[in-house]
Order: C-alpha cells, then structure tokens, then sequence
C-alpha cells in the first residue's frame, strides 16, 4: 500500500467511524418481523428524500416508504426530472412505495358553506385547489402512483362542515366515482379519516365505507386523527364498527389530553391509543398492509429527531403485538 493509498485507507476510515457516531443505528438496522408492510412518510423525517430513505432503509431497517412532500415541494408538484431522480433514490435504498399521499379532496363542497377548516391546514406543498379541479388531481396522482408502481393513492373527504348532512349524498356519490374512475386504472382510493374533513372518526369512518361499497375505495385508518376530533374512545370502542375488510392503509402516531385539557400529538409510545393492542387487532382482522409512521409530534426538537423517537415507540409496539 502506498503512503498516499494508506492515508486515503485511513481518512476513510475515519470518516466511516465519525459516520456511525453520529447515526449509532446505521449498521444496525434490523427489519421489523411484522406481517404488515412497515413503512414512513418521508416527509416526517426530511425533505431531502434521499437523506429520508437513508433513515428510513439505513436506520428503521424500513423497505417500505409513503410519498407525501419532498424538495420543498408536494409530490404532486414535482417535475419530471424530480420524479426521475425520486425513482433513483428509491432504487438505491431498495425501497418500495406505500401508496401516493396525495391531497386529493381536501377542498371545500361547492355550494355550502365555508368550511372553518377551509385553508387552515398544511397541504404539504400543495396549493389549495378548487373542487372544480380535483379530477385533475385525481388523474395527476393515478399518473404517479403508476410512475412509483404502487396501486393506491390517497385522498379525503373535503373540508369539515358544521352540517354536512344537506350534502352528504352528493358528497358520497363524488367520492365512488373518482374511485371508480380509479379502478378502471388498477389503482385503490384509501380514504383518510381527517380530523378536518367530513370523515374524522371511527363512527364517520364506518359510516361512509358502509354508504360507498365500492371496491375501489377502502379506509386509511389514523386512529390518532379520531382522538385528535375529539373520538377518544376511537381503539378500540369505534374500531369496533368499521368493516375491517375495508381497511387497506394504516396510519401510525398518538395523542394525549394535555395539562390544559386539550388534545395534542405525542409519541407514538405515548398516548391515547395503546398502538400494540392496535397492531394485534388489525393481525387478528386478517390486514397485511401498511402501516406507516406518520409522526406529527414535534417535541424531539426537529422532524427527524421527533420521528426517531416515535419510532422507537412504534417499533416496540409492533415487537409486543406479535410476540416477536
């Protein structure tokens, strides 16, 4: 070895051990055994996506990955070349895609009245967009859910009204035609339930899965978005009710009553809903899709470091349901 090669060999060296004590996890990430696919949105951890799959491959041990926000921009923004550059990163980490995390219909009912949700919630780089332009939406997300060879985009049901009820019907029938139009493409509408938008709840989610029976649309269950509206009994009083055969998406994070009464995101080791007897619930219901980390909480002091912690939580609980 000459002496320039051994100084390189030992730079090198160098740097690789400065690598691994700073991120202590890097050559350790072990994958969840889990008979769901573990998954993180990207965003919840950075917008750089290829640092966001470092963490998610390198460190989770993750080989799953939902698409919401990348590069300072939603993923329904991205460019062409973006989107070439996204499929690169993803290959390299050999990470396969949940699902397009898309904003579709979080936008008002044309008609009635302003929503007090309306505008007020982070769309994730994307720009608040009129419902006379959500079936471009629609199409634009099929696009990318084909381009990342995944079968499933997600979507809403429109900005919360104070009553819905005059609507509600009309509502309905939109959302089984966009997943009809969905399904003549092969791809699956998961709807989330939304604390901002007219399906909240675990009783409003079993509500519109047994109006709309569609094959086409099924549930993104977010336990946590129900406590969030106020459904503290979500897991597992309201889960009781939802048709579980519906359910094809799971959103993971927690939230707790704080000192001043109202609710707040936490920890998903943490909180209002206890994630293990979750985890066993969905195993014992037959779902075998995602389930992904969706931090929110904010106290670790950056996304990243918030969405360590939670996992560490998210993880334990998946180890404690399956007795793995």
């Amino acid at each position: 070895m000459t002496g320039t090669s051994r100084r390189d060999f030992i730079a090198g060296a160098g740097a690789v051990a400065a690598a691994c004590a700073t991120r202590p996890y890097f050559s350790m990430a072990q994958a969840v055994k889990s008979p769901f696919k573990i998954a993180v949105i990207n965003d919840e951890i950075s917008q750089d996506f290829d640092h966001a799959c470092h963490v998610a491959a390198r460190e989770f041990g993750m080989s799953w990955i939902e698409l919401r926000s990348m590069w300072g921009k939603n993923v329904m923004e991205l460019s062409a070349a973006q989107i070439d550059e996204a499929l690169k990163i993803l290959a390299i980490y050999n990470l396969r895609v949940t699902d397009i995390a898309s904003p579709l219909f979080k936008a008002d009912w044309p008609g009635a009245p302003k929503s007090h949700s309306s505008s007020k919630e982070d769309l994730h780089g994307a720009p608040e967009a009129e419902f006379k332009k959500q079936d471009e939406i629609l199409e634009k997300a099929i696009s990318l859910a084909k381009q990342f060879k995944t079968d499933k985009v997600r979507c809403f049901d429109f900005w919360r009204l104070d009553d819905v009820a005059p609507y509600r019907a009309a509502i309905d029938e939109k959302l089984r035609s966009a997943a009809e139009t969905a399904g003549k493409q092969g791809i699956l509408m998961v709807l989330e339930n939304e604390f901002a938008c007219n399906t909240a709840t675990g009783r409003e989610s079993a509500r519109t899965m047994n109006a709309i029976q569609s094959p086409h649309l099924s549930l993104n269950w977010d336990p946590g978005n129900a406590v969030m509206r106020g459904e503290l009994d979500a897991f597992p009083t309201a889960w009781d009710a939802i048709p579980k055969n519906r359910i094809h998406h799971c959103h993971c994070k927690n939230a707790v009553k704080g000192a001043d009464g109202k609710i707040e995101w936490s920890p998903v080791g943490k909180g209002l809903i206890d994630w293990t007897a979750q985890f066993r619930a969905l195993k014992q219901a037959g779902f075998r899709d995602a389930v992904s980390l969706e931090t929110h909480w904010q106290g670790g002091g950056t996304p990243e470091e918030s969405t360590r912690i939670s996992w560490a939580g998210m993880k334990q609980a998946l180890q404690e349901s399956t007795g793995i």
